[in-house]
């Protein structure tokens, strides 16, 4: 794993979705910045295991399962942020799911549902929630890891599409509102990377779909994350930041 400096220190970083993949990955590079990080999952064997390596290191990790499609359970993990962290500066939503590659005509409308609330509605819950805690410090950061899907679609992936898409809109919105509080909402796209829920094509064929696209790993991110994170609190907003090579 990278050295990454102490150019978090004294910050606290929730990470939601650190229990695989990119918000794993990410958890730990900015732990490895001096941020105390905040690791949320809803599998609590997985957010165990992020918190531990960031702790075999030497960093302070708190492990906190929550069902971020839940309001009632995104409102208590902000208040048990708050007591045991006594603060929060950076909000990174990295909870995705990819559950269907079907036309509309065929999809399963529950699908659709599930699919909009773990992308998008639960991106909103975190933000609504984080917003006081932010202000609270003199203001923050809030990042969410978007989608090129987001930004062009795709056939048989609408569900996902459109939650993304709706994930971009809500970025650029929430961050007309609360760019006086010095609070920026920005928009991370990996674009290609190789996890477990991948709703590139490299899913089925192991490689991107367009052949001079960079396929990552999931620590091939941090950087990004990185220089989002530690921009200054007048920086950029309402953004989206892309580690695709070109537009496809």
């Amino acid at each position: 794993m990278m050295e990454t400096g102490n150019s978090l220190a004294g910050k606290v970083a929730m990470v939601i979705g650190a229990g695989r993949g990119i918000g794993r990955a990410i958890a730990l590079g900015y732990a490895r910045a001096g941020a105390r990080v905040v690791c949320v999952a809803r599998t609590e064997t997985e957010i165990k295991g992020t918190a531990g390596e960031i702790e075999a290191f030497g960093g302070e990790a708190f492990a906190m399962r929550a069902d971020i499609t839940r309001l009632s359970e995104v409102e208590r993990l902000f208040e048990e942020t708050h007591a045991k962290a006594q603060g929060l500066d950076i909000l990174l939503y990295g909870a995705g799911a990819f559950l269907e590659e079907k036309t509309i005509e065929e999809s399963d409308p529950a699908l659709w549902e599930q699919t909009l609330s773990i992308n998008l509605t639960g991106a909103y819950y975190c933000a609504r929630a984080a917003i006081p805690y932010l202000r609270r410090r003199g203001g923050g950061k809030i990042l969410f890891i978007g989608s090129g899907l987001g930004h062009k679609g795709k056939a048989e992936g609408a569900p996902y599409a459109c939650a993304k898409a709706g994930l971009w809109m809500f970025t650029r919105t929430l961050a007309q509102e609360v760019w006086q509080d010095n609070i920026s909402v920005n928009e991370l796209i990996p674009g290609p990377v190789r996890t477990a829920i991948n709703a590139d094509d490299t899913k089925k064929t192991g490689k991107p779909r367009i052949a001079s696209e960079w396929l990552k790993r999931p620590e091939d991110v941090i950087p990004m994350a990185l220089f989002l994170a530690t921009q200054p609190l007048v920086g950029p907003t309402a953004q989206s930041f892309s580690l695709m090579r070109r537009d496809n």
